[in-house]
């Protein structure tokens, strides 16, 4: 009976899995390419539900070994901000640069699509990525990035209620922009005794000759 239950679920895997590619080659015949485009309903849907049975029943219900504390909290949104921000964002709404131009583009993990799945979902999701996305496997086996990763599971679940001062501390957890990294070197010199930096440029001020 459970060997049946379970061909019955590779099944039903596979089944959504070429109905997901079938959609995938419509949509690149019709659309091409572009990562610009948002996904359907349909392609949506199908995609929600095949990420659920691709993670093993095992995983979704494991329970966190973490006990919430404020400082587990804390450790998890210092973790966000330094890895997880520059794609999802400080509030985990995904409105970045780099969110908003992957295909699919980054969630809203504060809506219940994010917020429904188990805690066993999230660290799976977390630890081995999901393919055909911009969402890396960041897990590594160790017990301490276990631990890292169910701190984030807490952090992700605290999103909705995340408040304006979390907000204003995290901005400066934030990985610095090639620009700000260019900027403080170009200080760095200076202070050495180099050349003063340059001005940036103004936008939309050109220089004639």
């Amino acid at each position: 009976m459970k060997m049946k239950t379970t061909t019955r679920r590779w099944l039903a895997a596979l089944a959504l899995a070429l109905l997901v590619a079938l959609v995938g080659v419509a949509l690149v015949l019709r659309r091409g390419f572009s990562a610009r485009d948002e996904p359907g309903a349909i392609e949506a849907a199908v995609a929600r539900r095949l990420r659920h049975l691709a993670v093993p029943r095992g995983a979704r219900e494991r329970a966190s070994p973490v006990t919430l504390t404020p400082e587990v909290l804390a450790e998890g949104r210092t973790h966000f901000a330094d890895h997880c921000a520059s794609c999802h964002g400080n509030d985990g709404r995904g409105q970045t640069q780099l969110g908003r131009n992957l295909y699919p583009k980054a969630p809203d993990m504060q809506l219940p699509d994010t917020q429904s799945l188990s805690d066993g979902e999230l660290f799976y999701i977390i630890h081995n990525g999901i393919r055909f996305t911009g969402m890396p496997a960041w897990g590594d086996g160790t017990p301490e990035d276990d631990l890292d990763s169910w701190k984030l599971v807490h952090f992700i679940r605290h999103l909705p209620q995340i408040t304006p001062q979390e907000l204003e501390e995290m901005k400066a957890l934030n990985p610095m922009t090639r620009a700000e990294l260019d900027e403080e070197e170009d200080m760095r010199r200076f202070l050495e005794g180099g050349e003063a930096p340059l001005p940036p440029p103004r936008e939309g001020h050109e220089h004639k000759h």
